[in-house]
């Protein structure tokens, strides 16, 4: 039996980031294929046959392609316990990354060849550069005709502001795509032959020893040129250096043709940090302390529609978790058994007994944990840091197509809300709902969720973009209240004013200086 502190060591928890369409899915897909968890990229074990990749669950991602919420999956690979969070790619549901970046040791960031780095993956990056963790660098579909790697290189130490050794290069690409050679290993793959003459070694000089036909191909000859260049004149490797998200490994590969896949997997387990300190009200929590400790980064209602179940993800800091353990929730101060507990691979799930730091666990939840909630066990009480909020952006009032389902629409939007998938307000007399969002997808995953989950249809009608701004008292003169800053409270009860724009925002705050206006997300 492996020990507490060899169980932590063994643990490997990252998120990964891309742009949309980067191939963040296919490469997750092949992750699991190496981990023996999917037989075939797109099928669970034990499963029928589907289509779509596992981390893709929800009927609104398989229509349009793309990932919309995080799922998490598990596997084992060369005696570490591998945890990834799968990310949205898309830039309505970054708040959802966001917290999901906090519940994560690295992160894996996918660049297409072709586009570069795009906006999406820039705004991520910063979150995690914001709390220095280490990034590995995934240059994805060399399999087809992309841009230059010096030109991909200078652009990710320019753009991102990040030093960067590539580990392995490209020789040729699309068409010409002979392989890569590989640095760290000393050796090149190549690419579509035989397994067993996949790997060519290289000789003390960096150089294909013997008389290989690769010797004969310009493409070879560049790339040997290119890999003196970097020798001269780039970025030293440094272990250092990646683990205080200073230098990012570089890999080339192909995710969809499972090239370069197991390479990256395998050195980047070398190099990934195992669970991390946390930071808490009583300073930083260490994950190989006895006592037992986490937090919520994320609700997610209905991930099995069969069982109308809540689930709440947690991160483990610190401890051990088994099932059935009484824990404080510090929010409330109050006890609680967990004795309902699961594990994931995408949309299989089973039940875990046992858990330790890094690991992800899902609470079958009641409506007991909000986002950012802190459990814990024994006497000593534990708050980590607060997870980050956004301020939306974009407004709709909505209501239930068919009056005499409120039961349902109420519930529905209850759960959803407490999710964080999108916020909600309500008039100040009239009580009426207004959702905000930071992006237009948001209210249209909550309007297919409100129909296919909760049997519910629901009318929305924009009010357009508003400022949100929060005031300190709770006692407001309600005449205050106009079309250009509509008094709402959100869903503590606390009152706040939607303005049209910055001229409105600017004006009022210019005629009621006595009212002190505050966004608590910045």
């Amino acid at each position: 039996m492996a020990s507490f502190k060899d169980e932590v060591l063994s643990r490997r928890t990252f998120a990964i980031i891309s742009h949309p369409d980067a191939g963040k899915t296919t490469l997750t897909e092949k992750l699991l294929l190496f981990g023996g968890a999917i037989r075939a990229a797109g099928t669970v074990k034990g499963k029928k046959t589907g289509k779509y990749a596992t981390s893709d669950w929800m009927e609104i991602e398989k229509q349009r392609g793309i990932s919309v919420t995080s799922s998490v999956m598990q596997f084992e690979y060369a005696g570490k316990r591998i945890n990834i969070l799968d990310t949205p790619g898309h830039q309505d549901f970054s708040e959802d990354t966001y917290r999901t970046l906090m519940a994560v040791d690295s992160a894996v960031m996918i660049i297409d060849a072709a586009k570069g780095i795009e906006a999406q993956t820039i705004k991520l990056f910063k979150v995690c550069r914001m709390r220095g963790i280490p990034i590995f660098t995934f240059i994805n579909k060399l399999d087809r005709q992309g841009r230059p790697p010096l030109e991909l290189l200078a652009e990710l130490e320019e753009v991102l502001g990040i030093e960067s050794y590539p580990m392995n290069w490209p020789i040729g690409m699309g068409k010409e795509f002979l392989g890569i050679y590989d640095r760290y290993h000393r050796r090149i793959e190549q690419f579509r032959v035989d397994e067993d003459e996949r790997f060519l070694p290289l000789n003390d000089a960096g150089e294909v020893e013997g008389d290989d036909p690769i010797k004969e191909n310009a493409l070879y000859d560049q790339a040997l040129e290119e890999i003196l260049l970097l020798n001269e004149a780039g970025n030293e490797f440094s272990e250092e250096r990646i683990a205080n998200g200073k230098l990012t490994p570089v890999f080339f590969g192909s995710a969809l043709t499972n090239f370069g896949v197991q390479t990256f997997l395998e050195t980047y387990l070398q190099f990934a940090p195992s669970p991390q300190g946390r930071m808490s009200d009583a300073g930083v929590i260490d994950p190989l302390s006895e006592q037992f400790s986490g937090f919520v980064f994320k609700i997610q209602a209905n991930m099995n529609p069969a069982h109308r179940d809540r689930i709440a993800f947690i991160r483990v800091c610190s401890g051990k978790f088994e099932r059935g353990m009484s824990v404080t929730l510090a929010r409330t101060g109050k006890q609680m058994k967990l004795s309902q507990s699961t594990q994931f691979l995408a949309d299989d799930r089973s039940t875990v007994d046992e858990a330790v730091s890094g690991d992800i666990i899902g609470l079958y939840d009641t409506g007991t944990y909000q986002i950012g909630d802190t459990i814990y066990s024994g006497k000593q009480p534990v708050q980590f840091e607060k997870l980050p909020q956004f301020t939306p952006e974009l407004f709709v009032k909505v209501s239930a197509k068919n009056v005499m389902k409120q039961k349902s629409f109420h519930k529905g939007i209850n759960q959803l809300v407490q999710e964080g998938a999108i916020q909600l307000y309500r008039t100040w007399h009239t009580e009426d709902y207004i959702l905000g969002a930071v992006g237009q997808l948001q209210f249209e995953v909550f309007e297919h969720r409100m129909k296919n989950e909760y049997n519910s249809d629901v009318v929305m009608e924009s009010i357009g973009s508003k400022i949100p701004r929060w005031i300190y008292e709770d006692a407001v003169d309600e005449s205050l209240s106009s079309s250009r800053s509509l008094l709402v409270k959100d869903r503590f009860g606390k009152p706040l004013f939607l303005f049209e724009n910055d001229f409105a925002l600017r004006w009022f705050s210019d005629k009621h200086p006595e009212i002190k206006l505050y966004n608590p997300m910045e």
